[in-house]
């Protein structure tokens, strides 16, 4: 690829998020996703594509009724926070994410 042609993908490339703010019924959680891209050494593989789509836009699949599947199956946001793994467990921990507002 030509110097010209990597500049214009460069430019193309969108910013990440700083965060996230996904709406639900239990309050609104806000993701900070700076916070986690530093967690993660900024490989962003760590979480992009196997645990979420890289589209602010596209569903979480972490809703209320998937917190169990998901934590059983280690996926989306349980893939760190589940009992013994990388961050605190959702389970207990509600207020941590969800905030009334």
């Amino acid at each position: 690829m030509g110097l010209l042609a990597g500049l214009v993908l460069f430019a193309q490339e969108k910013k990440p998020p700083t965060t996230l703010t996904f709406m639900t019924k239990n309050g609104n959680v806000t993701f900070n996703h700076a916070a986690h891209v530093m967690r993660a050494k900024n490989d962003c593989k760590t979480c992009h594509p196997a645990l979420f789509q890289q589209d602010e836009k596209a569903p979480l699949n972490y809703k209320a009724s998937l917190h169990k599947t998901a934590e059983t199956g280690k996926t989306s946001c349980a893939f760190c926070h589940v009992a013994g793994g990388a961050s605190f467990e959702s389970k207990g921990n509600c207020a941590k994410c969800h905030v009334k507002g």
